[in-house]
């Protein structure tokens, strides 16, 4: 039988996994706790225990997916050793994620950005940390691989990540997933020189 601690537990999933779905199909304005309540089976005055408001259950949703970013990222250069090349596997990995489905390459902290442009927002202060880290992870690679001006490849490199998730919402699987691994692996070899 489960422990008290244990359905919490559940019952703070079950929330995060229907918000989530809930606002990738229609934004995150246009669902309102009520939604999220009646379609997660769980009560508002549970969801208020473990969400203060909707807002902080926004935040949890980003900081979860922060965390699943993270494995995945870690999970892509884990085994390469050569710092040049984990920057090229990072797009070649997101290229092959595309193909097998446009929708890994969609972005909810993009969605934040539009939804919540108020940098004074909790929303919009969680999707920059995770954006910042990104580009701190990828300057960190730029300077072990003694590539010139680490700091601008490495934001280069992130303008054209970011690019390329936006471009796949537009044209889902036609999307250029090719162009993106060519465009990362140019950018490097101009900061080689």
């Amino acid at each position: 039988m489960s422990t008290p601690a244990g359905n919490k537990s559940a019952a703070r999933e079950q929330l995060l996994n229907t918000a989530s779905r809930l606002f990738f199909e229609k934004g995150f304005h246009a669902v309102g706790v009520d939604t999220i309540v009646a379609e997660s089976g769980i009560t508002k005055m549970t969801m208020y225990k473990h969400f203060p408001s909707k807002d902080h259950l926004i935040v949890a949703i980003l900081e979860r997916s922060s965390e699943i970013y993270w494995d995945w990222f870690e999970s892509v250069i884990q085994r390469i050793p050569e710092p040049l090349a984990q920057l090229s596997s990072i797009f070649e990995a997101v290229a092959k994620g595309h193909a097998k489905s446009p929708r890994s390459t969609y972005c909810l902290y993009q969605n934040v950005a539009v939804e919540f442009p108020s940098p004074e927002h909790i929303a919009n202060q969680a999707a920059v940390k995770h954006k910042q880290s990104i580009m701190n992870r990828l300057q960190a690679i730029c300077e072990r691989a003694g590539l010139n001006s680490p700091d601008t490849l490495a934001r280069q490199l992130f303008v054209l990540l970011e690019g390329f998730c936006i471009s796949s919402r537009f044209f889902g699987a036609d999307s250029p997933a090719a162009d993106v691994v060519n465009a990362a692996k140019n950018l490097i070899d101009v900061h080689r020189e």
